[in-house]
């Protein structure tokens, strides 16, 4: 194709915004110092790393001294589920989670919430793999996946009606909630009262910041075991000399996407209807996750029996980036556990493939890419 290549992968990675790598530089050379250090320079570090922490919880409604700074969503969900499942006890975890969730409880006893065929996961099939001893429950505000929001507050409301039950019965198993926020940072209410969650992890590098930082909301009250021991940084969570100019790159990150997310979403929702369209006009196309709660700018679709891992092939020659299947999981010779979990059959799984727009997204890209993606499509279809 003679056009610059079309970007439509953002649910994987997103660029860094000029305005965030701008907020950073200088902490890469003038402003290098340790946060930890006596004099004026580590001062002037420390003073930006708080900043940055305060710019967060203002985002999430919550004290700066519960935002805990880390290596990225990987890392922030390990702290959290690992921290509390050390001490014992069983972990709950939605059907269509992150591989990074899934694999936190691989060593520990661990029950899934079954999703419905729209990725769905609703309070009741939580309620369900509940038992006496289970200490923390991990559902995404929105899957990678299909993009499917869930309802997080109404699965917080019922938590807390299981605390109350355990309270009468004499049960002193403390439960929890957690949440992956990673794919929601620009899309979604991130108040940490009005989800009613107890941890929060978030990623950076969902939201237009850099890579390989991310946050950890804690609640008060709640205790995790450190994963690594040292210096004792960020409330003893995660030792190791703070990385200033990412935590002041995360901040700007989602403290934009929070402020951007009214109107990007409407313009989002509109590119992704105008796509639709478009590729509704091929035969056997299915139109995956949920209709109406959904990420603005996530599609995902299926044709049964269609090589889907061909077809981007023939997209990424014609300059256009899709995915097939989660990111983390692609490529490894098996088939991504949530596409299974919403009952999809092995050949609608094979030809499944995941859309996301973003900032940089237009709706002339889309008429080039919906015209790319018909042609690949035929081709390996022998049409």
């Amino acid at each position: 194709m003679s056009q610059e290549s079309i970007y439509l992968d953002y649910a994987a990675a997103t660029p860094l915004d000029s305005t965030v790598l701008e907020a950073m530089i200088p902490y890469f050379s003038d402003v290098f110092y340790n946060p930890s250090a006596p004099y004026e320079g580590g001062r002037l570090a420390r003073d930006a790393l708080e900043s940055a922490r305060s710019e967060v919880a203002q985002v999430l409604g919550a004290k700066s001294t519960n935002v805990i700074f880390t290596a990225g969503a990987t890392e922030s969900i390990q702290i959290a589920l690992v921290g509390l499942l050390k001490s014992g006890g069983y972990a709950v975890i939605g059907a269509t989670e992150h591989a990074a969730v899934r694999g936190c409880v691989r060593d520990f006893p661990s029950r899934i919430a079954l999703a419905d065929n729209r990725g769905y996961i609703t309070p009741e099939s939580v309620r369900k793999v509940i038992q006496d001893d289970t200490v923390v429950v991990s559902i995404a505000l929105a899957d990678s996946e299909f993009g499917t929001v869930q309802p997080i507050a109404d699965i917080a409301h019922m938590i807390n009606l299981v605390r109350h039950d355990r309270r009468e019965k004499g049960n002193k198993t403390p439960l929890y909630l957690h949440s992956d926020g990673s794919q929601a940072t620009g899309s979604l209410e991130l108040k940490t009262s009005r989800l009613g969650v107890d941890l929060l992890s978030l990623n950076a590098s969902k939201c237009y910041g850099p890579k390989q930082v991310g946050v950890l909301w804690v609640r008060n009250g709640i205790v995790l075991e450190p994963l690594v021991s040292g210096g004792g940084q960020e409330r003893g969570l995660r030792s190791g000399t703070e990385n200033v100019a990412g935590a002041v790159g995360c901040a700007k990150a989602i403290s934009m996407a929070q402020t951007m997310r009214y109107d990007e979403n409407r313009r989002l929702q509109e590119l992704r209807t105008y796509l639709l369209q478009q590729l509704e006009q091929i035969d056997g196309l299915v139109v995956d996750g949920h209709p109406k709660k959904h990420l603005p700018g996530h599609l995902h679709v299926h044709i049964s029996g269609l090589d889907s891992e061909r077809v981007i092939y023939r997209l990424d020659i014609d300059g256009v980036y899709i995915a097939t299947g989660a990111a983390c999981a692609a490529n490894k010779g098996k088939r991504n556990p949530a596409l299974e979990a919403v009952g999809m059959t092995p050949a609608e799984a094979d030809g499944s493939l995941r859309i996301s727009l973003g900032r940089s997204t237009t709706k002339q890209q889309l008429e080039i890419a919906a015209r790319a993606i018909k042609r690949a499509i035929d081709l390996e279809r022998g049409l």
